[in-house]
């Protein structure tokens, strides 16, 4: 039987969520977890991946299993997770549903604060400089469409190709936080905080349009602005 998960964490305590040779991440702690309540050696299957220090506040995840879940399950699964970890849902789905390859769309969101808010730190990054909020908006217009996003990308990351389908991308305000939110059918390693270190670059003024449609096109992530924050970022909600 195959089970879905839906869940959300705060990335500050892990090295993003897929299991790595060295430092704690979202998997292995869930793996573990389950595996604990199960009696049985579990492995899931996430939607995408997660860097180090990004969060998640929809995330999902698959797993097999030979016994039905035990009605407590979520509430057991819940007291042993840590805090910062928590499952809001589980059903079973059909053994060919994968999270990863079903899912049509993802969205993630960066948060930015102008002001000192100690309930803020570490969710999202202060930034001390005035932004053209119109013009960050109007450059979001060259990102929509099926593109090459090299120019964003990590460089020496193992996928057959960089296009990406953005179908959405807009700077708003969501009482005093600056929100990035942006939706495509993929993201490559990197691409949103590279994309918001841009845009940001553009919003105080350092280029023109002309210059970020050129960084755009040029597929060179040299072209391209610093990558902001890890802890800014949030995965926020995934489309089947």
């Amino acid at each position: 039987m195959r089970y879905l998960l839906e869940l959300a964490y705060n990335g500050s305590n892990y090295q993003g969520w897929q299991i790595q040779p060295n430092g704690s991440t979202v998997q292995e702690v869930l793996n573990n977890a389950i595996s604990v309540i199960t009696r049985k050696q579990i492995e899931t299957v996430g939607c995408g991946r997660t860097d180090t220090g990004v969060h998640a506040k929809q995330y999902f995840a698959h797993f097999d299993i030979d016994i039905e879940l035990p009605p407590m399950f979520l509430k057991s699964l819940n007291g042993i997770l840590p805090a910062d970890i928590a499952v809001h849902d589980a059903r079973m789905v059909s053994n060919d549903f994968n999270a990863r390859f079903n899912a049509i769309s993802r969205t993630y969101e960066y948060h930015i604060i102008f002001e000192k808010d100690p309930f803020l730190d570490h969710l999202a990054v202060r930034w001390f400089h005035d932004l053209n909020v119109d013009a960050m908006n109007q450059a979001c217009l060259d990102l929509i469409g099926d593109k090459d996003f090299a120019c964003f990308s990590k460089v020496n990351t193992d996928v057959k190709h960089y296009n990406c389908n953005l179908m959405a991308a807009r700077w708003y305000y969501r009482d005093n936080i600056l929100v990035f939110e942006v939706t495509a059918n993929r993201f490559l390693r990197n691409m949103v905080r590279a994309m918001v270190g841009t845009l940001i670059q553009l919003g105080e003024g350092k280029f023109s349009f002309e210059r970020f449609r050129e960084i755009l096109e040029s597929k060179d992530r040299k072209m391209a602005g610093t990558s902001v924050p890890a802890h800014g970022l949030y995965l926020s909600s995934i489309e089947y």
